[in-house]
């Protein structure tokens, strides 16, 4: 095979896909370490490592006949690379092959060259056949997450399967971009893999990325004019974007820095005006008591995976269980800062259990909060994402002839 030459794209995609799997780095935060790439060569790097990701435990299983042995972690990373190029990406077999095997030899692996090209050459033959005989949902998540998720589990896999869809959130009075779907919530969802920064207004501030999910928690919280209301933990500040649009006056919270500058320059650009304080929301406390508060708390963030699908193989169990004191410190800190019937919503971007209705049962019986619980005239166009309790938890599942949505819990407090 005639050698090719050194493939930027696919080389990122290696960086990303080891830094996730060997050093448990987020997706985001290895894209942001790479440098020196063009944009789009970026997107397409970001485009195949997140596409070995999600199908990772289909990916080993069409490519395990054809080892007689499991090789070295980085030569597994080109083999997958490889095998998403060919069954998931609609790469040509031939430059799927050729440039895994050019990646095996600009990588140092030289003396595997052979073997990637014979077991590629061999996926790119058999492989579709296996890929539609094995359970790729259950085989794609974790046993930990699968067990967690309980009887939505095959469900919620099944939506992880395929790259989320760009959803939109507009200012009032904003013409949506072309190309676009109305979702009944009010965004504004486009294909996966459209650019938002080449959107026709994007520049202008006309609108934000919000997953249709992530909107409904500050628009249960319902702020009206001239309200005090806090968002803690409020970066990168969609909800932050969402409740000063609504003529409320907005205090937003936010520890890290990095984030909180992020945040600055989405309102700057989006018109929008925001008291914006670092600091942590665990500790800090206002002057005046709010009228609400919305808590979007620190979590797992498993109801992402469909848009991170690193999350899946980052996160641990006990990664969940650090974060439930922390939720509670941030709910008892919340309480303190109400007024006497200020109603606070508490969210996480969570499928996991323990980050949900146990934090507002403990709410509830140590702190003075009422609970507050959500029915479908909360909710008209989504009535199934209400619960027995009264919470709401959108699913994956949800809206899949749509392209599905995160999954997120979400409570409803009133301060004693």
């Amino acid at each position: 095979m005639a050698d090719v030459g050194r493939d930027p794209t696919r080389s990122a995609a290696f960086d990303l896909i080891n830094a996730v799997l060997s050093a448990r780095r987020s997706l985001d935060d290895a894209l942001a370490a790479l440098s020196g790439l063009e944009p789009r060569d970026r997107a397409a790097a970001h485009r195949i490592a997140g596409a070995v990701l999600r199908r990772l435990g289909s990916l080993d299983a069409v490519l395990e006949p054809f080892l007689k042995k499991v090789p070295p972690d980085p030569v597994r990373h080109v083999l997958r690379i490889g095998a998403a190029s060919l069954l998931l990406l609609d790469t040509p077999p031939h430059a799927a092959v050729a440039t895994a095997v050019a990646l095996a030899r600009h990588r140092g692996l030289a003396p595997f060259a052979g073997l990637v090209n014979a077991v590629l050459r061999r996926v790119a033959e058999q492989g579709a056949d296996i890929l539609v005989q094995i359970d790729g949902p259950r085989l794609d998540t974790p046993p930990w997450l699968w067990t967690a998720w309980g009887r939505d589990a095959r469900a919620t896999a099944k939506a992880h399967l395929t790259e989320a869809p760009l959803d939109l959130s507009l200012l009032p009075g904003v013409t949506q971009p072309e190309g676009g779907e109305a979702l009944p919530n009010g965004s504004w969802r486009y294909p996966a893999g459209a650019r938002v920064t080449e959107m026709e207004g994007f520049a202008e501030g006309g609108f934000w990325v919000q997953d249709a999910a992530a909107t409904l928690a500050a628009r249960l919280l319902n702020a009206q004019p001239g309200e005090r209301v806090a968002d803690l933990c409020a970066a990168p500040g969609g909800k932050t974007a969402q409740l000063a649009a609504t003529g409320a006056h907005v205090t937003a919270i936010e520890l890290n820095p990095q984030r909180m500058a992020r945040m600055a320059e989405n309102l700057a650009r989006l018109h929008l005006k925001a008291e914006l304080i670092q600091a942590d929301a665990a500790s800090w406390r206002p002057e005046e008591l709010f009228d609400a508060i919305l808590l979007d708390a620190p979590c797992s963030a498993t109801g992402t995976i469909r848009r991170h699908p690193d999350v899946a193989h980052i996160k641990r169990p006990q990664d969940v269980q650090k974060l439930v004191p922390q939720q509670d410190r941030l709910l008892a800190a919340a309480a303190a800062m109400l007024k006497p019937g200020g109603r606070l919503i508490y969210a996480v971007c969570s499928l996991q259990p323990e980050e949900g209705a146990p934090r507002i049962a403990r709410a509830r019986a140590d702190l003075p909060f009422h609970y507050a619980p959500f029915t479908p005239a909360d909710l008209p166009f989504l009535p199934e994402a209400i619960t027995e309790e009264g919470h709401v938890q959108t699913l994956p599942s949800f809206w899949s002839e749509r392209g599905g949505m995160d999954g997120f819990f979400i409570a409803r407090l009133r301060r004693v």
